[in-house]
C-alpha cells in the first residue's frame, strides 16, 4: 500500500516498538516523516530475539521518519510518565498512540500460575489502560487523534475461554479500552479502534516459538501495518469504535484478492492460511482440524436475521459490487436487535454482523420483523420509509438499490 504523507509531522507513541508489528507500523509511518516514539523493553540484545529500542530507532530513521528510544515496561508508571513527557519535550506533542504491547501464555486455568496471569493482565489490559491515560492529556491537543490497541474483536462465543481463559481476558481488557474509550473522548474527536489480523502473522517472537514451523501459513506484519496506517490516516471524528480486521481495512481501501496474496509468507499457499484467535473462522478450522480459506456450500437458515445475512455473504460477487457500489449499514430494533452491514462497494463484497469497516453510504434503521418483510418481498423499500417504518440516512437513491438487491438474492437461494 502506498504511502500518502497523511502522517508527516504526525508523533506516534508504539508501545513494543522493537520488533514485530509494533515495529512495522513505526516503518511505516516512518516513511510520512512522522515522530516514532519507540516504547519498549528491550533496551539490550535479547539472546535469541533480535531487535532493540536502539536499532529499530535507526531503521526509522532510515526510512525517513524521526526516532525517539525509551526503555518502557509499559507495567510501570514511571517509566510510561517519563517517557511521555520526553516524547512531548522533545516533539511538542503526541497525535497516536499505538497499544501493541502483549504478553501471552494459551495455558488452562489449572496450568496458569499466577506469575503469569499477572504479567498478562498487568501488560494487556492494565498497560493498555495505563499508557492511554497518560497520553490522553495530549491526544486532546493532537492534529487528527487516534488511539489504535492491537487487540481482537468482543467475541463471546465460550470457544475462546475455555482453553485459555487468562489470555483471553487479558486480551479483552484491551479490546474493552476501546468499547469505553471511544465513548467517553468521541466529544474530543479522539478515535479509539482496535485493528487485529485475520492470519496468523509470522514476527520473530513466533517464529521462535513455532521453529518457523508456522511461517508457510502466516502473513508478514506488513499487512497489519498497512491497515494500520489507512485507518490512521482517517478522519478521526469519522472512525471511533470499530473492530476492525487487517485484510477488511486493505479491501476497503480497493486492494483486491490478488493484491492482498503478496502479503503471504509462502505466496504459493495462500489458500491455507492459519486464521488468527478470536475469529468464528478460526473457531470452524480448530474443530475441523483442517487449515482452509474455503467457504462452506451448506444452504443458510434464511428464518433468521443472522441467516439472512449469512446467506447475502455467499452470494456477494464483484459483478453485484460493480452494479452496486455501496455501503449499506443496518440498525435492527425489535426481536432481532443489533447492527448488520452489507458492503458492495469494496472488494468482492462482504455481509455480516457488527458495523461496516467503511463509511456507510446509507444506514437503514428498521424493526427486524419489517427486515424480513422487505427481504421476502412483502414491504418495498420505498413504501416502508414513505410509512416510517424504515429510516434512513445517507444516500437515498443508494439506498432504494436494496429493493432490487434484496430480490435478486431471494431468487437464489
Amino acid at each position: 500500500m502506498i504511502n500518502s504523507g497523511k502522517l508527516a509531522g504526525k508523533t506516534l507513541f508504539i508501545t513494543g516498538a522493537s520488533r514485530g508489528i509494533g515495529k512495522a507500523i513505526a516503518l511505516k509511518a516512518a516513511q510520512d516523516g512522522a515522530n516514532i516514539v519507540i516504547a519498549a523493553k528491550t533496551a539490550d540484545p535479547h539472546p535469541k530475539l533480535p531487535g532493540t529500542i536502539y536499532t529499530a530507532a535507526k531503521e526509522v530513521e532510515a526510512a525517513g521518519g524521526k526516532a525517539l528510544p525509551c526503555i518502557v515496561d509499559v507495567r510501570d508508571e514511571a517509566q510510561v510518565q517519563t517517557a511521555v513527557d520526553n516524547a512531548v519535550k522533545k516533539f511538542g506533542g503526541i497525535d497516536i498512540l499505538i497499544n501493541n504491547a502483549s504478553a501471552i501464555s494459551l495455558t488452562s486455568t489449572l496450568e496458569t500460575d499466577m506469575k503469569r496471569y499477572d504479567l498478562m493482565n498487568n501488560i494487556n489490559t492494565r498497560g493498555t489502560f495505563l499508557v492511554s491515560k497518560v497520553c490522553l492529556p495530549y491526544l486532546k491537543k493532537g492534529k487528527n487523534p487516534h488511539i489504535m490497541n492491537i487487540s481482537p474483536p468482543l467475541n463471546m462465543n465460550p470457544f475462546w475461554f475455555k482453553n485459555h481463559v487468562a489470555y483471553t481476558m487479558a486480551k479483552y481488557g484491551m479490546s474493552m479500552c476501546v468499547l469505553g474509550m471511544s465513548e467517553e473522548f468521541k466529544d474530543d474527536g479522539i478515535a479509539v479502534n482496535a485493528l487485529w489480523p485475520r492470519t496468523a502473522i509470522m514476527t520473530a517472537a513466533i517464529e521462535m516459538l513455532t521453529g518457523g514451523g508456522s511461517a508457510s501459513h502466516s502473513r508478514k506484519p506488513e499487512i497489519v501495518a498497512d491497515a494500520a496506517y489507512a485507518v490512521l490516516c482517517k478522519d478521526s471524528k469519522s472512525l471511533t469504535g470499530k473492530f476492525l480486521i487487517d485484510d477488511e481495512v486493505l479491501k476497503g481501501e480497493g486492494l483486491t484478492d490478488e493484491q492482498i496474496k503478496q502479503y503471504a509468507c509462502d505466496p504459493s499457499n495462500v489458500e491455507n492460511l492459519m486464521p488468527d484467535f478470536f475469529l468464528d473462522e478460526a473457531m470452524q478450522v480448530a474443530q475441523s482440524g483442517k487449515v482452509s480459506t474455503q467457504k462452506t456450500a451448506a444452504k443458510p437458515d434464511v428464518n433468521s436475521v443472522e441467516g439472512i445475512f449469512a446467506a447475502i455473504s455467499s452470494r456477494m460477487n464483484p459483478d453485484l459490487v460493480k452494479s452496486t457500489g455501496a455501503v449499506f449499514q443496518f440498525v435492527l430494533t425489535g426481536k432481532e436487535e443489533g447492527k448488520w452491514f452489507i458492503d458492495l462497494k469494496n472488494g468482492d463484497g462482504s455481509a455480516g454482523k457488527g458495523e461496516a469497516s467503511s463509511t456507510p453510504d446509507a444506514t437503514l434503521t428498521m424493526d427486524s420483523k419489517n427486515f424480513f418483510a422487505l427481504f421476502t418481498g412483502k414491504t418495498k423499500a420505498a413504501t416502508a420509509f414513505m410509512t416510517g417504518k424504515l429510516k434512513i440516512t445517507g444516500n437515498l437513491q443508494k439506498a432504494m438499490k436494496l429493493e432490487k438487491l434484496m430480490a435478486s438474492l431471494k431468487a437464489k437461494l
